[in-house]
C-alpha cells in the first residue's frame, strides 16, 4: 500500500485546494517525533524552494533517510541548483524542442511555460516536457526556451505552489491528481500482496520479448507467490518508485526509455531485470565481441571495421572467407545484419553501414540449421531452445517484403543439451551478470560459438515454456521474490 504525503512550507500555501488526507507542513514533516502512515510512503515535496539547507532541501534529504520515496529527490534538487548540472541533459532536449517548434511554427524568440508533473497545456511540447520531467522529476518546473540559430532550452527551475495563480492552480491540481490517480485507486487491490512488481511492456511493439499470454502467466505466477505484477508503460516512468521491482518485457536499447527505467529502478534500490549494466553489456555488439574474446569465450571470427579507417575488402575476404556477415552494433531480431556473398557486395554493404554507424562488425559466416538459445537465470540454466532458420533464409527472422517471418522452434530438456553448449553458455552469461539472459549459440560438429547474449530473452507461451510449462514463469517470479526478500532484510541479493 502506498500512502502519499504532501509537504508544504506553510499550510496556507494549500488554501486554494481541497483538503488532503496526508498534508503536512515542512516543520511537521521534519519533526523527528512525527508519525507517518504505515506501509510504503511517497512524499511530494511542495515547499517554496529547494535551496541548500532550506526546509525544502531538508524535507527531501530526510525523506530519503527515512526510506520514503520523494519527489523531487535530493539528486534532482542538486541537479536543478546549477545550470552546469542540469545543462548536461539539454543536448537531447534541444533536438526534440527544435523539431516541435518547427512543426508547430512557434513565433517569437522566447517561450516560457510552467510544467506540472511533466504535463503542459502546450500540446505541441507535451512529449518534450515529459522527457524533461523524466530526467528532472520535480512537481513544478518553469521552462525558458530561446531561439538563436535553433530553439534551445535556456533554463529549468523549480517553483513552489505559492507562486501559482488562477488557471495555473487548476492545471496543477489536475496534474497532481493524474500523477497519483493510480496509486490512490489501486490501494485496495494491493493489500493482499507482499510486494509490487512493475512489468514494463509496449503493446504496440511488433516483436515483443513476451506475448500477451506469457505476460498473463507471469502475473498469475507472481500472484501465487504474493507479488502484485502490474503491467506499466513508458508513461509510468514518474511513478516507478512505487514498486519493489521492475521486470523489463520490452526490447531494450541504450538510447531508449527501457535503459532509463532500468537506471532509475537501480537508483531507487529496486530489484530490476535486467539491470542497466546488463543492458549495456548485451545490446552493443562491439562491446560484446570484445568482452567475449578478452575472456576466451569462443565467438565467430570477428573483425572491427571503422568508418575513418582504410578497408582492404580483399584482405577481409581472405581473412574471414565468403560469405561475410556484417552487423551494426545495436541491431536486434536479425535486423541490422547483412550477408555479403562477394567482395563487391561486401564493399557496397560497408558503404551503407558506415552511413549508420562509425563501427561495423565483420564476421565469418557459419551455417547451421538452427541456433541454440540457452535461457540462464542467476547463472543457472532455465530453458533450452533450438531456433531454426526461416524457410529459404539464412536467419531465424526474415524481414523482407515488410513482413516478419520466423522459423520454427523446438524446446528441449536441459539434460539433453550437449555439455559443451551448456558450459559455454553459462560462461558467457556469467560475464554479463546474474540476471535473466538468453545465450544464442551455433554448433557445428565439435565447434561451439556464442553469437550473442540477450538481456531480455524471448519468453513466449508455447515456445520457451514448452518443456517447463507454468513452472518457467514461477521460477522467474521466485527469483524476484528471493531478491526482494534479501533487499528487505539488508542481505546481498
Amino acid at each position: 500500500m502506498t500512502n502519499v504525503i504532501l509537504v508544504v512550507e506553510d499550510r496556507r500555501d494549500w488554501a486554494a485546494y481541497y483538503p488532503a488526507r496526508h498534508l503536512m507542513s515542512a516543520q511537521e514533516y521534519l519533526d523527528s517525533a512525527a508519525s507517518f502512515p504505515s506501509g510504503r510512503v511517497q512524499v511530494i515535496n511542495l515547499c517554496r524552494n529547494y535551496r541548500y539547507l532550506s526546509p525544502g532541501y531538508y524535507c527531501s534529504l530526510l525523506a530519503e533517510a527515512r526510506g520514503h520515496r520523494v519527489l523531487p529527490s535530493v539528486r534532482t534538487v542538486n541537479d536543478l541548483s546549477r545550470k552546469a548540472l542540469y545543462g548536461l541533459h539539454f543536448e537531447s532536449f534541444d533536438a526534440a524542442l527544435d523539431k516541435a517548434m518547427k512543426k508547430h511554427r512557434q513565433d517569437g524568440e522566447r517561450l516560457s511555460l510552467k510544467v506540472f508533473f511533466g504535463q503542459t497545456e502546450h500540446a505541441g511540447l507535451a512529449e518534450l516536457t515529459r522527457q524533461i520531467f523524466d530526467q528532472l522529476p520535480a512537481p513544478i518546473l518553469q521552462l525558458e526556451f530561446r531561439r538563436r540559430d535553433s530553439w534551445t532550452v535556456e533554463s529549468v527551475r523549480p517553483l513552489g505552489i505559492h507562486q501559482l495563480k488562477g488557471k495555473e492552480e487548476d492545471a496543477f491540481a489536475a496534474a497532481l491528481e493524474a500523477f497519483n490517480a493510480r496509486v490512490w485507486r489501486k490501494v485496495g487491490s494491493r493489500r493482499k500482496f507482499r510486494y509490487d512488481l512493475a512489468m514494463l511492456v509496449n503493446p504496440e511493439e511488433a516483436l515483443p520479448p513476451s506475448d500477451s499470454k506469457a505476460l498473463r502467466l507471469f502475473s498469475r505466477a507472481g500472484a501465487e507467490l504474493g507479488i502484485n505484477v502490474e503491467t506499466v508503460g513508458r508513461e509510468d516512468y514518474p511513478r516507478l518508485a512505487e514498486y519493489d521491482a521492475l521486470f523489463i518485457r520490452e526490447t531494450t536499447a541504450l538510447d531508449h526509455h527501457t535503459y532509463q527505467f532500468a537506471r532509475k529502478a537501480e537508483q531507487e534500490g529496486m530489484v530490476v531485470m535486467d539491470d542497466p549494466g546488463s543492458i549495456l553489456r548485451c545490446t552493443n555488439k562491439i562491446y560484446f565481441a570484445e568482452l567475449m574474446q578478452a575472456n576466451k569465450v569462443p565467438v565467430p571470427k570477428t573483425r572491427f571495421l571503422f568508418r575513418e579507417g582504410r578497408h582492404d575488402v580483399q584482405a577481409i575476404v581472405e581473412d574471414l572467407g565468403l560469405p561475410v556477415v556484417l552487423k551494426i552494433p545495436d541491431g536486434s531480431f536479425s535486423r541490422g545484419i547483412t550477408k555479403a556473398d562477394s567482395a563487391e557486395a561486401l564493399d557496397t554493404a560497408l558503404g551503407d553501414y558506415f552511413r549508420q554507424s562509425a563501427v561495423v562488425l565483420a564476421q565469418e559466416f557459419m551455417f547451421t540449421d538452427y541456433d541454440w538459445r540457452i535461457g540462464v537465470l542467476n547463472n543457472r540454466p532455465l530453458f533450452a531452445c533450438q531456433y531454426f532458420m526461416s524457410k529459404g533464409h539464412w536467419q531465424i527472422y526474415n524481414h523482407k517484403g515488410g513482413k516478419t517471418v520466423a522459423g520454427r522452434s523446438r524446446t528441449v530438456p536441459i539434460q539433453e543439451v550437449p555439455a559443451k553448449v551448456l558450459r559455454t553458455a553459462l560462461k558467457a552469461a556469467r560475464l554479463m551478470g546474474n540476471g535473466l539472459y538468453g545465450v544464442d549459440m551455433k554448433q557445428s560438429g565439435d565447434r561451439v560459438v556464442v553469437v550473442e547474449v540477450n538481456d531480455n530473452p524471448n519468453i513466449d507461451a508455447g515456445v520457451e515454456d514448452a518443456w517447463l510449462g507454468v513452472d518457467l514463469y514461477r521460477q522467474i517470479m521466485l527469483e524476484f521474490l528471493r531478491r526482494m526478500e534479501a533487499r528487505r532484510l539488508g542481505l546481498p541479493a
